[in-house]
């Protein structure tokens, strides 16, 4: 995940220490110095426990015991997502002073939530931000801040009440992502302003879960550019990159925790959600310190989501989950796909190798994990010439219950031939929870089996 998705696995990398911060900025404070790199960097705070498996996703999760789920849960509808305002006049002039900047707080935070995630089959966990747009409890945040998650709380940072958090639907592509606080109710809900209005020298406050300290801290600055396209990454600059478009480039320090929180205008009104932070420092230019998704376009994709109209960038609720470990990728070869994880392809300290043992030294493949702790590649690989390489499954998802292990080798699903890791996820994604199907699979042992499993409802992707 990026964000959601840092580093390693899923996005999220190994972390000095435990943590991942990027440098404090106080209100009024010009904006940290950044290295120079080719790409920005989505702002979460991540936490992992135990070394993963570089490269691994699940091809299907579904939500820890206890969280909500996607089937039969009601749509908000398109009505319950607010209209920007109408269009002021261009903003601009001086500079938000600290007075200025408390005003604005004093406006827009009782809106913000902070939202921690927990990513049960990563052993990983993640805080940002959102923002409140109905008294009922829908939020909007960014889509890597709740990539992968099996359970998600929200936290009302002025009243300090927890709210366990569903997901209604989500734009990966755009990075937007709607959550409804299961049980809220009389919320206080942010000023929202036009992102239209919005103009080159603009003064604006960065407010949200700075560092992922539990609370509001805000920063001030300008908007310094408009329609910007840029590439978002881990805060490493090494995972999987995404690009936004049409992004409100801003000064004010955004830092990490921040992703998913609201970037207001002077007088109080979000104009944006931020992103992303810039780690380019540009010849004769001073660094920039983040960008923004417009408010318009994320509540436009908010509005769509609520209504349930899926589209090939927006997902209604969950996705399928079968419970299968898989490196991605296009290889047809299962050996190939094993020797790029053992790190002859880009994976190195995946540990294992066909036929040989992995890390814990018995060579055994075990039958199924609880995360990717301790996942390895399978020390003995199916027969087969092309398909998909199953790592390992999920302890009781339906790919272990139907009896898949690691070193098997998918090779149909519903009839259709599974050439590639990237075959299977992109057939799987088409699908819903609760579907059933078939899938056809050789064993490590050579055996050709066939089977049916339900598929569950999976952690946003």
């Amino acid at each position: 995940m990026r964000e959601g998705s840092f580093g390693g696995q899923d996005g999220y990398g190994p972390l000095q220490g435990g943590t991942d911060y990027l440098p404090g900025v106080q209100a009024g404070a010009p904006p940290p110095r950044r290295r120079r790199g080719g790409v920005v960097s989505h702002l979460l705070v991540a936490v992992l426990a135990g070394a993963l498996a570089a490269g691994v996703t699940v091809a299907v999760n579904r939500p820890a015991p206890g969280g909500p789920t996607a089937p039969g849960s009601p749509l908000p509808g398109g009505g319950a997502v607010p209209a920007p305002a109408p269009p002021a006049s261009p903003a601009g002039g001086a500079a938000v002073g600290r007075g200025t900047v408390q005003q604005v707080v004093n406006k827009v935070e009782p809106g913000l939530v902070v939202i921690n995630t927990s990513m049960q089959y990563t052993s990983a966990a993640a805080a940002g931000t959102g923002v409140i747009i109905n008294p009922g409890g829908l939020v909007l945040t960014n889509n890597h801040v709740i990539e992968d998650s099996t359970r998600i709380t929200a936290t009302v940072v002025a009243t300090g009440r927890s709210y366990p958090a569903r997901v209604v639907g989500y734009d990966k592509a755009g990075d937007i992502a709607l959550l409804q606080l299961q049980g809220a109710s009389g919320l206080r809900t942010v000023p929202v302003g036009n992102s239209a209005a919005v103009r080159a020298g603009a003064a604006v406050v960065a407010l949200g879960n700075a560092e992922g300290q539990g609370t509001i801290i805000p920063a001030g600055g300008r908007v310094i550019g408009l329609g910007k396209t840029i590439t978002a990454a881990d805060q490493g600059g090494t995972a999987s990159t995404e690009t936004l478009h049409q992004m409100i480039e801003v000064s004010a320090g955004i830092v990490s925790g921040d992703s998913g929180g609201a970037l207001a205008s002077s007088a109080g009104q979000v104009i944006g959600m931020n992103t992303a932070g810039q780690n380019v420092s540009l010849t004769g230019q001073a660094p920039s310190a983040g960008f923004a998704i417009p408010i318009n376009t994320a509540l436009s994709v908010a509005r769509q989501i609520a209504a349930g109209r899926a589209s090939p960038a927006v997902t209604i609720g969950y996705p399928p989950f079968a419970g299968i470990f898989l490196a991605p990728g296009s290889e047809r070869s299962p050996l190939a796909q094993a020797q790029q994880q053992n790190g002859l392809g880009g994976f190195p300290g995946f540990g294992g190798f066909p036929g040989f043992p992995g890390p814990g030294g018995s060579g055994a493949t075990p039958a199924c994990y609880t995360s990717k702790a301790g996942l390895t590649v399978p020390s003995a690989i199916a027969p087969a010439p092309a398909g998909a390489l199953v790592d390992g499954t999920i302890c009781g998802s339906p790919a272990a219950t139907a009896g898949l292990t690691g070193g098997s080798v998918v090779t149909a699903v519903n009839g259709r031939p599974v050439l590639s890791p990237d075959d299977l996820t992109g057939i799987l994604a088409r699908l819903r929870p609760g579907a059933t199907i078939s899938v056809a699979w050789v064993s490590p042992s050579g055996k050709h089996v066939t089977s049916s499993l339900r598929l569950a409802a999976g952690p946003p992707q």
